[in-house]
């Protein structure tokens, strides 16, 4: 899959984003800096180097979830070896056919007419405002109340497919087993609700590209590289609203 197809054409740019999405941005201690690289994904940098209006970020305790579960994908360390994706088949079930988290490929210009190729993890980015729970008529698809990841009930499902239409990252699929959407669900079900502390694919990953981690603990790795000062983070169509809690930089 490529990054092209998955990204929206034109880009509507940070000037379109609501006030009420700025305001939350701002909350979990990040601010609105610019775009980067001209697509649709929202260039953020630690309040502490934009010296935003909140001044400082907040505290453990503060996220609307606890834990605040989330993960960092440092991007430009992604050599495309597939064993995350491996990993999360042979831990959560997946079918041939499936998938729970992908790899999207771009031909990136490079000096002299030349080309790179970049690799972009995607899977559910477990959003704060997800479009998928909005338009599921069964709750069959919910977020957690305790920790605020995304999760689907399979005995509720009746198969309309209306959350993989609505999914801004194309993170769902529909599994012919159980005759029910399946999606990521950051291993709650197979690891973390069973004591495990991270994921299978950043588990997996030889290059330490998936960073998982907790946004109300300050000692979690993931918050400490969200929150160091002048590093850029991005994430992916901010322009939905959604409000991802997957987040992307380069190490």
């Amino acid at each position: 899959m490529k990054i092209s197809d998955f990204e929206k054409l034109e880009n509507e740019g940070v000037e379109n984003l609501p006030s009420e999405e700025r305001r939350r941005f701002l909350r979990f201690g990040l601010g609105v800096m610019g775009v980067f690289a001209g697509g649709t994904v929202l260039s953020l940098t630690s309040t502490r180097f934009a010296q935003s209006s909140t001044g400082v970020v907040p505290a453990a305790g503060r996220f609307p979830y606890s834990p605040h579960y989330t993960m960092v994908m440092l991007q430009n360390r992604c050599i495309d070896c597939e064993r995350c994706m491996e990993a999360c088949v042979r831990t959560n079930d997946v079918p041939s056919y499936g998938y729970r988290t992908t790899i999207m490929e771009q031909q990136r210009p490079i000096q002299r007419g030349g080309t790179e190729t970049v690799f972009m993890p995607v899977l559910c980015n477990q959003c704060n405002r997800p479009p998928c729970v909005r338009v599921c008529p069964t709750t069959a698809t919910y977020k957690d109340k305790k920790t605020g990841i995304v999760i689907m009930d399979g005995k509720r499902c009746i198969g309309c497919k209306t959350c993989m239409v609505a999914c801004p990252y194309n993170a769902r699929y529909f599994k012919e087993k159980n005759r029910a959407v399946d999606k990521c669900d950051f291993c709650w079900n197979s690891r973390l609700s069973k004591g495990e502390t991270t994921t299978a694919c950043a588990e997996a990953c030889p290059a330490g590209v998936r960073v998982f981690g907790d946004l109300t603990d300050q000692n979690s790795p993931a918050y400490k590289l969200i929150h160091t000062p002048e590093r850029v983070i991005w994430v992916l169509r901010p322009e939905t609203g959604a409000l991802p809690n997957v987040f992307y930089m380069n190490a």
